[in-house]
């Protein structure tokens, strides 16, 4: 499968300021891709910074003014998945910021109702799909996954938080994943969940948004917090617009019954 993807970042720096991007695919893609960072024509050279799930992070310095990023990328085929290790076991069972996994115990006991494996994978993300609507706009960047519960909307990175809570409440390692979704609409930086079963990693997309096969991996982390598109450290630095495109050659056949792994 042929997926092309980009981002475009318009920037307000009100002074000086370090800004870290999270917008290039994963490593391990077999892309041709292009980075370009300018602020009055004149080139930025960021630092690419490679975390351990293959998130590559571009560190730069912002000068006050406008900068402008553009990142392409043509990817072809997948990417092999790591095997996961202890550590990941370990780090992805535990509550975390954006994921009340202890908060949200009853809750989850209360919906499992025994299942376990896939069957208990595929009933969350069914579970959070209907119970959530999806309203852009009606969740803050410092609500977690109790918040979502509470106000019954939000956006992908929610849905993603609420699902990966429930599974670490019912002991399934899970994660959450930034990607391109070539067939998203409305069209933006998308959020998924990943669970651990069988020792193997698989995505699970409660909003059903985007066609889980065609995406492509950004940035792997316990959620929000580890796969934002960008941090900033130092003077304010504010983002005037934003264009985000993906597209597939050809988008696949996808159904919550089907067991897909991130490549």
């Amino acid at each position: 499968m042929k997926r092309t993807v980009s981002s475009s970042l318009t920037l307000d720096s009100s002074g000086t300021a370090d800004v870290v991007l999270a917008i290039a695919v994963a490593a391990g893609y077999d892309a041709d891709e292009e980075l370009t960072i300018t602020r009055d024509g004149a080139r930025i050279t960021p630092t690419e910074i490679l975390d351990a799930h293959g998130t590559r992070l571009h560190r730069f310095t912002a000068p006050a003014g406008t900068v402008q990023v553009d990142y392409r990328a043509t990817v072809t085929g997948g990417v092999e998945q790591a095997t996961a290790s202890a550590l990941d076991t370990m780090t992805y069972l535990r509550p975390s910021r954006y994921c009340e996994s202890d908060t949200l115990l009853p809750i989850a006991v209360a919906e499992a109702g025994g299942r376990q494996g896939h069957e208990l994978v595929r009933h969350v993300s069914s579970w959070v799909g209907t119970q959530l609507a999806y309203v852009s706009g009606s969740s803050r960047p410092i609500d977690g996954a109790v918040a979502t519960v509470l106000a019954r909307a939000g956006v992908c990175r929610d849905f993603a938080h609420l699902v990966v809570a429930m599974l670490r409440s019912l002991d399934v390692p899970a994660r959450v994943a930034a990607v391109y979704a070539p067939g998203l609409k409305p069209m933006d930086f998308h959020a998924v969940a990943e669970a651990l079963v069988d020792g193997k990693w698989w995505v699970v997309d409660a909003t059903a948004l985007a066609p889980r096969p065609s995406l492509v991996r950004i940035a792997t982390g316990r959620d929000a917090a580890d796969t934002a598109f960008m941090t900033t450290i130092g003077d304010p630095v504010d983002l005037v617009s934003m264009e985000v495109s993906a597209v597939a050659d050809e988008l696949p056949r996808d159904d919550e019954d089907l067991h897909v792994a991130l490549v």
